[in-house]
């Protein structure tokens, strides 16, 4: 099935950035192989799928600007009948051009010559730096090569660059399919919430909550899960990346649920908190107001212009704020949050970028500039309150309470969209949904 154009329009901007002194050279990720048979499941490089397309193992993508022969080089897999047997077809060369665009394809048992003489008089060579050590071992094996040949005249590349310092650049702002891609990501990630709440019981087994998620994240043709599961109640919901999910559910607790699908490739991040037997004590509600109503007026300062510092310092003004007035934390709100006091509470930073990665690639501050948000970026907005047992001179009515909710919002041109709609985060609206388990 061939790919949509956004491969192409993505590898032409490269090309641009590249100039026609340097080459990139990317390689996709390698597999894993068990202790025992077979491998793990393959996950693409995401620098490699953003810019081809291509899922297969095994493969280096070349672009080399102004190359008379073909700027997108593809080095992969050619047929094999007898391992197609056991790992299914493979594109081969043929299907590297037809399929996926590429100006020339080769087989990958000859990449170490050809790409050696393609780099040949370019002054940089960019590439997927640090992300395995075979890479940066075969990079360096080919600038040998060309340096033993010095005295034949061959100029030798003098720079080696990491290539995300164009491509985590260009992955920050969303073209229209991956917008599409990360809501689909989202609408499936939201009816698995759903379904949780919806089959949650005082007795269950955190990981018997997760198999709900699970369901729905497959039934939904999500390939993966974007990070671990977290599904935390009582005491681990106030535990920030909580993964064991193998607490018993008890009546009164809270249930923390930190969760999202990855689908083709494009990552969901969704958290919600809701009570176990569907009612939120007075605490559990107050608490979970103070954590609402500051995530809805952090969201509602999105839009393009503002810096992602100034979200940060909001949330951590209104949780101050919010504490306070709950007498958790006594004293003046502005002491307060120039001493950190809100710290043992709301430990983390607002939120992240969301993209092919969960917590994606890009910059947030750029030498002593915080980042400005512009149109086609994508991040979480996830501000939280944790109350530890632990914490000194806190009332214990407020003990094991552990708050976050996380949605996911597109920057527009002239304000904010939140991509994670489908599943309800106000009190009335969660206890209702429980209500009619």
């Amino acid at each position: 099935m061939k790919i949509g154009n956004e491969f192409e329009k993505r590898r032409r901007y490269l090309l641009d950035q590249l100039g026609n002194s340097s080459i990139g050279v990317v390689f996709a990720a390698k597999e894993i192989k068990r202790n025992g048979e077979g491998y793990y499941p393959f996950r693409q490089d995401s620098d490699f799928f953003y810019l081809t397309g291509f899922t297969e193992t095994d493969a280096i993508a070349v672009f080399a600007p102004g190359r008379e022969e073909g700027e997108y080089i593809l080095f992969n897999r050619p047929h094999d009948p007898e391992l197609e047997v056991w790992v299914g077809p493979c594109a081969g060369q043929e299907g590297a051009v037809r399929d996926y665009g590429a100006d020339q394809s080769f087989a990958i048992r000859d990449a170490g010559k050809i790409i050696t003489s393609i780099i040949s008089g370019r002054e940089r060579v960019f590439y997927n730096a640090g992300g395995h050590p075979a890479f940066d071992h075969r990079i360096m094996n080919w600038i040998k090569r060309l340096e033993s040949k010095g005295r034949q005249g061959v100029n030798v590349p003098t720079d080696l660059v990491n290539i995300g310092k164009i491509t985590h650049e260009m992955r920050l702002r969303k073209d229209e399919a991956e917008i599409a891609t990360l809501k689909r990501a989202a609408d499936i990630t939201a009816a698995a919430h759903l379904r949780t709440m919806q089959h949650c019981q005082v007795g269950m087994l955190e990981y018997e909550l997760e198999a709900e998620l699970m369901y729905e994240f497959v039934r939904g043709g999500g390939q993966d899960t974007a990070f671990e599961n977290i599904v935390a109640s009582g005491a681990s919901s106030c535990v920030l990346h909580y993964t064991e999910n193998n607490r018993r559910i008890e009546n009164g607790k809270l249930v923390m649920i930190d969760a999202g699908v990855e689908y083709n490739h494009y990552a969901a991040d969704i958290s919600r908190t809701f009570p176990a037997n569907g009612k939120f004590s007075e605490e559990q509600k107050a608490i979970y107001q103070a954590v609402l109503e500051t995530q809805e007026a952090v969201i509602g300062m999105v839009r393009p212009g503002i810096a992602w510092i100034d979200l940060q310092h909001a949330s951590e003004r209104l949780i101050t704020e919010k504490l306070v007035a709950l007498g958790i934390l006594q004293g003046k709100v502005e002491s307060l949050v120039a001493a950190g006091a809100y710290k043992p509470f709301y430990m983390h930073r607002i939120g992240h970028w969301i993209g092919l990665d969960d917590h994606d690639v890009g910059k947030y501050k750029i030498g002593e500039m915080w980042r400005i948000l512009e149109p086609g970026m994508t991040l979480t907005i996830e501000p939280g309150i944790y109350i530890r047992d632990d914490i000194p001179g806190v009332d214990k009515k407020w003990h094991d309470i552990g708050i976050r909710i996380e949605d996911e919002v597109l920057v527009t041109e002239d304000g904010y969209e939140v991509l994670t709609v489908g599943v309800p985060k106000r009190v009335g609206e969660i206890e209702a949904l429980m209500a009619n388990r």
